[in-house]
């Protein structure tokens, strides 16, 4: 039986839905283990466990999670020949992406990006030019590396708590890379992370620095806020909202789009929505190609409107 060996990196209180998605997957191909860089609690390893893993490997030396990538991917590549793995699923940040790249040079194997679908043989579908084509492609290294985009496959059932075994192993970390010096914590807002969420208010360049409307309105649904590229950019709301081509995938239940064109790079992030509703006062403007429900109109009228009426229906 293939080995797959499943790389969570900063592991939370509880698994989330993405690591989920990624260890049914490494099931349904094989035997799976982890590999875990930063410290556990011991309810994120019971999750672990609750997914057949019976073994985790962690690296001797705490430095790793300190050296980014580049101590990482050293890390994996230990992994990967202490467990035999034939196959390494990762996540699709970029950071991921790097840490697969460096970790293809180390193993001499071959690295597929962005999947969003996978065959038994491990036919890799994925998908290229900002979604707008899909290709299918195998790598054909005897180690698969393969980043896997989060809402693309079904994370099934988990069994009953179980914890797995600890395996430390050594690590030698390269001499030159860059290191963390300092960490500050990011403030909680209380939404639900983008990745996770099942409603998502998203704005763009025709908020004009304001999203106040739109989190007012998320907040009476319960969602999170995302962004475009040019609102990130602007300064008016962090990076880590951006959905997109550069920023995250996303697949709600239901994407209401305030203020976005719905240029390419943004569909790439949202198409996958289950109900997308469009804002937008240029009726022209191509979000609402893609989109199930359109209005015509100014957002900072609209939304007001649609956050009232939500809170008097209680919904």
């Amino acid at each position: 039986m293939t080995t797959v060996l499943v790389f969570l990196d900063h592991p939370g209180a509880s698994l989330a839905k993405s690591e989920r998605e990624i260890l049914s997957l490494g099931a349904s191909l094989g035997e799976v283990v982890v590999a875990l860089a930063d410290e556990a609690g011991p309810a994120y390893l019971d999750g672990v466990g609750s997914y057949g893993v019976r073994e985790y490997y962690r690296p001797e030396t705490a430095a790793v999670s300190e050296v980014l990538v580049a101590g990482k991917a050293a890390f994996l590549a230990a992994a990967v020949r202490a467990s035999g793995a034939g196959v390494v699923l990762l996540g699709n940040a970029y950071e991921s992406k790097e840490i697969a790249a460096r970790l293809g040079v180390r193993l001499e194997a071959g690295v597929i990006t962005d999947v969003v679908a996978l065959d038994s043989d491990l036919t890799a579908t994925k998908s290229d030019f900002a979604g707008s084509y899909t290709v299918e492609c195998r790598v054909t290294t005897d180690v698969s590396i393969l980043t896997v985009k989060p809402n693309s496959f079904e994370a099934v059932e988990a069994g009953p708590p179980s914890s797995p075994r600890e395996v430390p192993i050594p690590v030698e970390l390269p001499l030159a890379a860059a290191r963390v010096t300092g960490r500050v914590d990011k403030p909680v807002s209380g939404r639900p992370d983008l990745s996770e969420a099942r409603v998502i208010v998203a704005g763009g360049r025709g908020v004009n620095g304001n999203f106040g409307p739109l989190e007012e309105l998320a907040d009476a649904l319960g969602g999170a806020v995302g962004a475009s590229r040019a609102a990130t950019d602007a300064g008016w709301i962090e990076h880590s909202a951006q959905i997109g081509q550069t920023g995250k995938t996303v697949s709600p239940q239901l994407y209401i789009s305030a203020g976005i064109s719905g240029a390419i790079q943004q569909k790439a992030g949202m198409q996958t929505s289950k109900v997308i509703v469009a804002i937008n006062k240029d009726a022209d403007s191509p979000v609402f190609e893609i989109a199930d429900f359109g209005i015509v109109g100014d957002l900072f009228t609209v939304l007001p409107q649609a956050t009232d009426e939500i809170r008097k229906r209680g919904l």
